[in-house]
């Protein structure tokens, strides 16, 4: 098979017709490392160091070059110091009310804590543990804690479980004490999001309250049925 590439004047014909491809152009590595090399001497060496070797290095440049690091630095050391807040947590950990305080009303200044009290008997804690688990791991800038209720208030009622707290600069912020105002008993992960969204504990991705189609219909539901009491109501007032 002729190669499509070869200098023939028969290929030449073919190309002007359509038929074959243009003729590929040989590839001059030599400019083509010569713009690799132009391109690599824009960047300025610091920028692919890492902040040890700019400690290391720093003799090498000019004054102009210092300044720009200095800046580079902080910009550097300000992404990592927002890397590890943001990877800090991640999940939802156990504590002692010996170390509620510590944990949570003394937290570190701007943090948000949610904490959960909770006891193992009652399904409902045990959902919402389950919830806050993996919301634990879909924010890890926010603390997530769970704690058993008797370790923190004594002869605290069931009926006043699960309670979840939102805190913040030792403030609370929002509170959800009991099966009603912690999402009821079919309460979805996304609910339970929503929720702490709305005190502002988590940034969340979520566009619209996922309870929000359920409250319509309920709303729509009972509409529906005052009108028919009110049509029922009429026709028996026009039957008499």
């Amino acid at each position: 098979m002729q190669d499509p590439n070869e200098d023939t004047e028969w290929n030449e014909i073919l190309r002007d017709f359509g038929i074959l491809p243009p003729k590929e152009e040989p590839k001059d590595e030599i400019e083509e490392m010569v713009l690799r090399l132009q391109k690599e001497a824009m960047v300025k060496p610091y920028e692919k160091m890492t902040l040890a070797q700019l400690e290391e290095a720093e003799d090498e440049f000019d004054e102009e070059d210092i300044k720009a690091i200095e800046i580079y630095r902080e910009k550097r050391l300000q992404e990592w110091k927002a890397l590890t807040k943001k990877q800090k947590f991640g999940e939802l950990r156990e504590i002692s009310g010996n170390q509620y305080v510590n944990e949570v009303t003394n937290a570190e200044k701007d943090l948000w804590v949610i904490i959960h009290l909770y006891r193992s008997s009652i399904p409902m804690c045990l959902l919402v543990n389950q919830h806050l688990s993996l919301l634990a791991r879909k924010f890890p800038e926010t603390k997530f804690l769970k704690a058993i209720v008797n370790s923190c208030i004594a002869h605290y009622h069931d009926n006043c479980l699960p309670t979840i707290f939102v805190y913040k600069n030792g403030q609370i912020e929002g509170k959800f004490i009991g099966v009603i105002e912690c999402g009821g008993i079919n309460l979805k992960l996304e609910e339970l999001e929503w929720k702490l969204s709305e005190v502002g504990a988590i940034q969340t991705d979520l566009e619209e309250n996922p309870k929000k189609g359920i409250a319509d219909m309920m709303v729509s539901s009972i509409r529906n049925v005052s009108i028919y009491d009110s049509d029922s109501s009429n026709s028996d007032n026009d039957a008499k």
